[in-house]
């Protein structure tokens, strides 16, 4: 019974149109992709389990969410949670194995982003909007595009490196942190507990 639930699951979130307010869960990702209707310039909340993730930017107005490396086909108990309501939506990412696994997220370029994430490797790349993003441990990469759009910036990490060219900062050691105020409409904050921060 449950594997007709989760087919009938990912099939709905394949069907145009079909993002009405409400919540869906899809496990098992590389029998059932996940791909629901999100419109650009909206704002994405993500919640993501501790692991390797990539949110990148792409012409569709989509969210999608792709499993790639060795343990892929183990990832049968790794589950997308996803809500929709107003002009926001909510993407919560757990279970499954945590090595040899990259999780893929792609949203529309033009999007805000907030993303909370223990620990491991995350990057965003290709995502043009409000950036606010924490994670505890590990390696944080984001591409800001041109430093010039953003009218506020706040980077932080508690121990580790701040590498910001596009800024012209670059920090090492403990409780390291930089803000800079522009003319741009966006607004970044990244903060990091332990790890190497790169903005670029």
């Amino acid at each position: 019974m449950r594997a007709p639930l989760a087919l009938l699951a990912s099939l709905t979130l394949l069907v145009p149109g079909a993002l009405s307010d409400g919540k869906v869960e899809v496990r098992d990702l590389q029998n059932h992709p996940f791909v629901v209707d999100f419109p650009s310039g909206h704002h994405v909340r993500m919640h993501l389990r501790s692991g390797a993730f990539r949110i990148v930017g792409h012409d569709d107005d989509k969210i999608t969410v792709r499993l790639e490396g060795r343990n892929a086909y183990r990832a049968q108990d790794l589950a997308v949670r996803f809500k929709h309501f107003a002009d926001n939506g909510d993407v919560e990412i757990f279970g499954g194995p945590k090595d040899e696994l990259e999780v893929t997220i792609e949203v529309p370029k033009l999007s805000g982003l907030f993303v909370r994430m223990p620990f491991g490797d995350l990057s965003l790349e290709g995502v043009s909007g409000d950036k606010d993003v924490e994670l505890h441990a590990g390696d944080l990469s984001i591409s800001v595009g041109d430093a010039a759009d953003y009218a506020h910036v706040d980077a932080s990490v508690l121990s580790g490196d701040i590498n910001a060219a596009p800024f012209g900062e670059s920090h090492g050691g403990l409780f390291r942190s930089f803000e800079k105020s522009g003319g741009g409409k966006f607004k970044l904050h990244a903060h990091l507990g332990a790890g190497e921060l790169t903005l670029r």
